[in-house]
C-alpha cells in the first residue's frame, strides 16, 4: 500500500518542471543531479553578492522613502545616525520639503513598480504567458534591463533540508532546491500560504517585520516578488536570466527586511535568510517575457 502511493506521488512529481526536487526523492538519498545540474563552466557568481546587496538596499530605500508617511512608527525606534540618513535622502529628493513635514505634504505615492522604473530603469510583473498552456508568466513591462541586472526574487519560506516539508511538497510545483539542499516554497496558496503567514507574524519584532508577505496578496510591496512564475525555457525561447543564491548579511538594515519576500521555517537564527535572486543574461527589452533555465543554478 505505502509502495503504490510513493510511486505514484513520485508519478505526479515527475511531470513537474525540472527545477524543483521532491521531497520524498531528497529524503530517500535520490540523486537530484539528475534533476539538475550546474555547468562545469559555471563556477562563479554571475554577479558579486556585493553587487545584488547594493540593487536591494537600493530599491528598498527608494520603496521604504515612497512610504515614508507610513513608517513613523519604524523611524521613532531607528537611531538618529539612521533617522538622519533618510533626512539627507529626501533632503535631496523633496528640497522644499522638511523631513519632519514630509508624510503631511506628500500627497501622492508612486506605485511600487513605478518605484522599480524610476530606480533600475525597468519594471517587470505577472502575466499571461506567450507559452501555451503555461499559465503565469513574467514580462518586462517597461524599460530596458541591463545584462547583470537583478531582474526579480524568488519569494517564499525557506527549508533546511532536515526541516519536514512534506505536506506543503505534495502537489506544488514552487519548491525551489539550493545547491546546498536548502528548498524554497514559492506557492502563495494552500498550506504554504499558511505557514508563511505564520512565520512572518512569529518572527515580528514590535514595528519591525522581518520578511513582506504582500507577494501572497495581489498588493505587492516589493515588485521583484514575482521570480516564482518566470517559465522555463524552450527550444525556441532561450533563457534571459538564470538564478542565483544569495544569504542576506547581518549588516541588513532593519527597517528595510519588510522587503524581504523570504522568511526561514525554523526560528534557529545561526544560519543567515537564504535568498534566490534572478539575474539578467543579456539585455531584455520592454515585453520580454523572462526565461530561465530550470537545469542551472550559480552559486
Amino acid at each position: 500500500m505505502l509502495g503504490r502511493l510513493l510511486r505514484g506521488l513520485w508519478q505526479r512529481w515527475r511531470r513537474y518542471k525540472y527545477r524543483f526536487v521532491p521531497w520524498i526523492a531528497l529524503n530517500l538519498n535520490h540523486n537530484p543531479r539528475t534533476l539538475r545540474y550546474v555547468p562545469e563552466e559555471s563556477k562563479d557568481k554571475v554577479i558579486s553578492d556585493e553587487d545584488v546587496l547594493g540593487t536591494l538596499l537600493k530599491v528598498f530605500q527608494a520603496l521604504f522613502i515612497n512610504d515614508f508617511n507610513k513608517q513613523s512608527d519604524i523611524l521613532t525606534m531607528l537611531p538618529e545616525t539612521v533617522k538622519s540618513k533618510y533626512h539627507d535622502l529626501l533632503s535631496v529628493q523633496h528640497p522644499r520639503v522638511k523631513p519632519l513635514e514630509y508624510r503631511h505634504e506628500q500627497q501622492n505615492t508612486f506605485k511600487p513598480e513605478e518605484i522599480l522604473y524610476k530606480t533600475l530603469g525597468f519594471s517587470v510583473a505577472q502575466a499571461t504567458s506567450s507559452l501555451i498552456s503555461a499559465g503565469k508568466g513574467v514580462f518586462v513591462t517597461r524599460g530596458l534591463v541591463p545584462k547583470g541586472a537583478v531582474v526579480s526574487m524568488y519569494p517564499g519560506t525557506v527549508y533546511q533540508k532536515y526541516e519536514p516539508i512534506f505536506f506543503q511538497s505534495i502537489g506544488n510545483p514552487f519548491i525551489f532546491r539550493c545547491l546546498d539542499g536548502v528548498l524554497i516554497d514559492g506557492n502563495d496558496k494552500g498550506i504554504s500560504k499558511v505557514v508563511y503567514r505564520s512565520c512572518n507574524g512569529r518572527d515580528r519584532l514590535g514595528p519591525f517585520k522581518m520578511s513582506d508577505s504582500t507577494w501572497l496578496t495581489s498588493e505587492i510591496c516589493n515588485p521583484l516578488a514575482v521570480g516564482q512564475y518566470v517559465n522555463n525555457c524552450s527550444n525556441d525561447r532561450a533563457a534571459n536570466v538564470c538564478y542565483q543564491e544569495f544569504d542576506v548579511p547581518a549588516i541588513f538594515p532593519v527597517e528595510l527586511k519588510q522587503y524581504l519576500p523570504n522568511i526561514a521555517y525554523s526560528c534557529d537564527k545561526q544560519s543567515p535568510l537564504r535568498c534566490v535572486i534572478l539575474v539578467a543574461l543579456r539585455d531584455i527589452k520592454q515585453g520580454e517575457e523572462l526565461f530561465s533555465n530550470y537545469y542551472t543554478i550559480v552559486s
